[in-house]
């Protein structure tokens, strides 16, 4: 497999550059690579000889995690840097790291960044594939493609489907992936927050926008419930925790007013009585550990895509075993 081929070109910095068709093309490439997670010896070699980096300059588990599962089940070789463990603390350049790493032979580096746009800037720099894991409130495209692929999964489609973004849009690059995804394929979408935490003219995207959860409610065939940011707020953008599960936590009894059973998504790590109450969470609505499972196929057909390799050949490569 050869770089040149890839159907996605070089990188993965955001679904914002993509179009719905290459959008389809990573979750059809995805469905296959989930029998892999179910099997007893849970490898093929379709990266074998494959060098990547993991590079993480923010906390992470399932993002984390799920990169290091989808590299290893495809026989990669994994190398794992925290910004804390690296030169990075020593006050060395991301492009000064990145190039070290470089030399060392890489083909690809899987960066998670608190600057927005990180990942672009990383991207234009080296020749090794960049994949954006996450970059300061700007895009998680992984993520957006995960909610896609459990959307399409339990719906049997995307198109024409009401899905609502609800809680700290403001700061965060999950609702952002997920609106360039959900709207390149058809969807509607809408938004739902206190006014301090929907960004001013996001209409401009193409979404509704309610104030009122009751609303969304209403309006909506599923609702992806994002956690209150705390760690990226100075204060001011609600007046408590408290507060704020009352007037947007998602709760049972707020479900059952609403018109359909709706789906739950939360891209976690979940805030529990806060943005959503533990009874929803755990309860047939969520869909959350679905999402979970969903991401590692997902970024198995990322990887194997971005590698050079034929989404029509995505079966027969998921056939061998290491």
């Amino acid at each position: 497999m050869t770089r040149e081929r890839s159907s996605l070109g070089k990188d993965l910095v955001g679904l914002e550059p993509l179009d719905g068709d290459q959008i389809r093309s990573i979750l059809d490439t995805a469905e296959p690579f989930k029998e892999i997670s179910e099997r007893t010896i849970k490898k093929v070699p379709v990266l074998r000889g494959k060098t990547i980096v993991n590079l993480f300059f923010e906390a992470s588990t399932r993002t984390r995690v799920s990169f290091e599962f989808a590299e290893k089940r495809l026989s990669a070789d994994t190398v794992n840097i925290s910004a804390t463990a690296s030169s990075v603390s020593k006050g060395e350049t991301l492009v000064d790291t990145a190039r070290n790493l470089e030399a060392m032979r890489i083909d690809m580096v899987v960066i998670r960044h608190w600057a927005s746009g990180a990942a672009r800037f990383l991207a234009e720099r080296i020749p090794s594939t960049v994949i954006n894991a996450g970059d300061g409130a700007h895009e998680h495209p992984t993520q957006g493609l995960l909610d896609l692929l459990t959307l399409r999964d339990h719906f049997g489609k995307i198109e024409g489907l009401k899905v609502c973004i609800v809680g700290d849009i403001v700061h965060s690059r999950v609702a952002r992936s997920n609106i360039f995804g959900l709207l390149k394929l058809g969807a509607q979408v809408a938004v739902c927050g206190p006014p301090t935490l929907l960004p001013r003219g996001i209409e401009r995207l193409g979404v509704e926008r309610f104030v009122r959860l009751e609303e969304a409610i209403q309006w909506a065939d599923a609702l992806n419930v994002l956690r209150l940011q705390l760690e990226r707020m100075e204060g001011g953008f609600v007046p408590s925790l408290r507060e704020y599960n009352r007037v947007y936590g998602v709760s049972t009894r707020r479900l059952e007013a609403a018109p359909r059973e709706l789906l739950i998504l939360h891209p976690g790590p979940m805030n529990r009585g806060v943005e959503i109450d533990s009874d929803v969470a755990d309860g047939d609505h969520s869909v959350v550990l679905r999402q979970v499972t969903n991401g590692v196929a997902v970024r198995m057909a990322v990887l194997y895509l971005l590698s050079g390799g034929d989404p029509a050949s995505a079966e027969a490569a998921k056939g061998g075993q290491e």
